[in-house]
């Protein structure tokens, strides 16, 4: 049996995008660099968390034009990180940035009466 890529299980709810980053990554690549690519986020996408916190909070709205990664509104993206335990070992800074500026991206949309639009997963 061949196991399936967790963005390709049919069994995913349809309003749930599951987009996967290798933790190894950020051991040698910027963070900015990182996210940039993965979500393409636009050229004007300032390289600073106030701008990751932006383009984050906007997944749902295509429009926006702050991240070519987009899900359905009231839409989920899970955010599955590889080789977690890995990279908190090496780079706890990175770790602690993603899980609070995830929270902060879900609690102003909740502030704003929106769902939130981020979950995060870890693995190895």
């Amino acid at each position: 049996m061949t196991a399936q890529h967790p963005a390709q299980d049919r069994s995913q709810h349809p309003s749930q995008r599951v987009l996967r980053i290798d933790g190894r990554r950020f051991l040698a690549e910027d963070f900015h660099d990182i996210f940039s690519e993965v979500f393409g986020f636009p050229v004007s996408y300032g390289r600073n968390m106030d701008d990751w916190i932006d383009c984050m909070t906007s997944l749902d709205a295509p429009a926006d034009g702050l991240s070519t990664v987009t899900v359905p509104t009231g839409g989920i993206l899970v955010l599955q990180i590889d080789h977690f335990e890995l990279l908190k070992h090496h780079r706890p800074d990175v770790v602690d940035v993603i899980v609070e500026c995830s929270a902060f991206v879900n609690w102003r949309r909740r502030a704003q009466s929106n769902p939130a639009v981020i979950a995060l997963s870890f693995g190895d």
